[in-house]
């Protein structure tokens, strides 16, 4: 079995632990200023790492454009929930839900707090 673990480098990792656990119904399995892991039935969903720690080569300078080239895909169960969990943490609604002829599934798309691109998808 090969699974991915994302990674992505925030500017405040508590405040960006908050968010997706909102958001998602995720729970904190780390926790801390520099690092966190987010998982849903002991699956990992999500690791935030703090912009500048430890020396990664690609999270060392916030100031370029982040998740350039990148976007985060979640599939849920809860598509509607969801969407009302963003709007209630003011988030940055790109599109609300609509149909996507080529994955043939409803989905919305917003940002997160650090301007990361999201697809929410059913």
């Amino acid at each position: 079995m090969v699974r991915t673990e994302t990674i992505i480098a925030v500017r405040d990792v508590s405040e960006s632990s908050g968010f997706y656990q909102a958001l998602l119904g995720c729970k904190s399995e780390h926790g801390g200023a520099t690092f966190e892991i987010l998982t849903d039935n002991d699956t990992v969903v999500l690791c935030l790492h703090k912009w500048g720690e430890h020396e990664h080569p690609t999270m060392i300078h916030c100031e370029k454009e982040a998740g350039n080239g990148l976007i985060l895909f979640f599939r849920v169960d809860n598509l509607h929930q969801v969407l009302e969990n963003a709007k209630g943490l003011n988030a940055t609604i790109e599109k609300e839900i609509h149909y996507n002829e080529n994955s043939l599934k409803n989905q919305f798309t917003l940002r997160d707090l650090d301007n990361y691109y999201l697809i929410v998808s059913e």
